[in-house]
C-alpha cells in the first residue's frame, strides 16, 4: 500500500464553485478511500498553553493564532454536528492546553447533546483539573488522558519548562474523584532527559488501576531536531520494563487504538506503548485533526489540510460542511511518510493535540 495520495496538501474548495466538490451518500458513515471507518475527531480547542514542554514547543519563538482566526463557539458546534451527521462518535478536546479555553464547560455539555456523540475525552497537562474535573464530569466528559512525563519535580520543571507537579497530582486525584475513567496517563519518552524513569513511570500501575502510555517523540515542526536524537523505541523500552518486573503480559487490543497494551504480572493497571516513529499503526487509523483555526489535518506527520472556516465563513450550511467533511475523509493518506524522509513542516503539536 502506498503512503502517496493523488491530492496533497491544502485542498481549497469554495462554496462558490460547488461544482468541484463531489456528492457523497449521506446515509453510510465515513470512509476512507482504503476502506476505514473514520469516526473520531481530535478538536484544538486553542493553540496557548500554559506549559512549554521540550517535545512540543521551542523555547522562543511561538507565534500563536490571533483570536479572530480561532473558530467560534457557533462555528465549531456547527463542525462537530456536521461530523456526527457524517458518522464520527467520539471526540477528543486538546490543544495546546484546552482548559484554558474559558467557556470548556459550556461548550461540553452543548457538545454532549449532539445526536451521534457517543463519547467525550479531554486530553490536558492538569493544571487547572483540580477545579475543573467535578463540572467537566457534570457536563458531559467522560474521560481524561493527563500528562505527567516525570515525577521529580526539578525534572518536570524543566521539560514543561515551569510546570509545577504537585499541581498536575492534585488534577489526576480530582479526576479520579470526579469519575472520569478511565484515567490515561501519557509520557513523551526523550533519551537523556527522561528515560531513566520509565521503570519508575511503570511502577505506578502497580499502585493504581489506570494505564500509563509512554509515547515516541515525534518530529513536528519546531522539535524535529530533539526527534533526531530523542526517540526511543518501545521494544527498549519494554525490555527495561521487563527486566525489572518481568515478562509483560500482552492486553485486549482495540484495532483503532495506537497502543499496544500490556499489563504487569499481579497490576491493577495497564501500560501502553504509543510508537508512530518505529512501529506506525497507520493501517487501523480511524482519526482526524480539527485545528483551532478550522482546518481538518488529514495525517498528524503530514501537511496534508481542508479549510472548514474558509467554507463556513463564506456561509455553508451544515450539510455542505458534512459534504466538504467527507470529501476529507477521502483525501486523508494511508499513513506518515518518515520512512521516505517526508518530514510535517506546516504546524507543530500544540497547534494540532497529538
Amino acid at each position: 500500500m502506498t503512503n502517496e495520495h493523488p491530492m496533497k496538501g491544502v485542498v481549497p474548495i469554495s462554496f462558490y464553485e460547488p461544482q468541484r466538490l463531489p456528492h457523497y451518500p449521506t446515509d453510510v458513515p465515513a470512509h476512507d478511500s482504503f476502506g476505514r471507518r473514520i469516526d473520531y475527531l481530535r478538536v484544538s480547542l486553542t493553540d496557548r498553553c500554559n506549559m512549554r514542554c521540550v517535545y512540543c514547543m521551542p523555547a522562543m519563538g511561538m507565534r500563536f493564532q490571533p483570536r479572530p482566526e480561532l473558530l467560534t463557539n457557533d462555528e465549531l458546534l456547527l463542525v462537530v454536528r456536521a461530523a456526527a451527521a457524517a458518522g464520527f462518535r467520539k471526540l477528543r478536546l486538546t490543544g495546546g492546553e484546552p482548559t484554558l479555553r474559558q467557556d470548556l464547560v459550556e461548550l461540553i455539555r452543548a457538545m454532549k447533546a449532539i445526536p451521534g456523540i457517543e463519547q467525550i475525552a479531554l486530553t490536558t497537562n492538569a493544571l487547572r483539573l483540580r477545579r475543573l474535573a467535578a463540572p467537566l464530569k457534570a457536563a458531559g466528559l467522560d474521560r481524561v488522558n493527563i500528562s505527567i512525563d516525570s515525577l521529580d519535580p526539578v525534572k518536570f520543571r524543566q521539560m514543561t519548562r515551569g510546570g509545577n507537579l504537585d499541581e498536575v497530582w492534585a488534577g489526576i486525584r480530582a479526576a479520579d474523584e470526579a469519575g472520569l475513567h478511565p484515567i490515561k496517563l501519557n509520557a513523551v519518552v526523550v533519551r537523556g532527559m527522561n528515560d531513566d524513569e520509565v521503570v519508575q513511570l511503570a511502577a505506578l500501575t502497580t499502585q493504581h488501576p489506570w494505564e500509563f502510555r509512554f509515547i515516541e517523540v515525534m518530529p513536528l515542526t519546531g522539535v524535529a531536531g530533539l526527534a533526531e536524537e530523542g526517540v526511543v523505541s518501545t521494544a527498549e523500552l519494554i525490555a527495561r520494563i521487563e527486566a525489572h518486573f518481568g515478562p509483560l503480559i500482552p492486553y485486549g487490543q482495540d484495532p483503532a487504538d495506537p497502543a499496544r497494551r500490556y499489563r504487569i504480572q499481579g497490576a491493577p493497571g495497564k501500560l501502553g506503548f504509543i510508537s508512530a516513529v518505529t512501529d506506525p499503526f497507520c493501517a487501523t487509523c480511524n482519526r482526524m485533526r480539527l485545528t483551532a483555526d478550522g482546518r481538518l489535518h488529514l495525517c498528524l506527520l503530514r501537511d496534508d489540510e481542508v479549510d472548514l472556516r474558509a467554507a463556513i465563513r463564506a456561509g455553508a450550511t451544515q450539510a455542505e460542511v458534512e459534504q466538504l467533511i467527507r470529501h476529507a475523509v477521502q483525501l486523508k493518506p494511508w499513513g506518515h511518510g518518515l520512512p521516505e524522509g517526508v518530514l510535517p513542516t506546516l504546524r507543530g503539536m500544540s497547534e494540532l493535540g497529538g
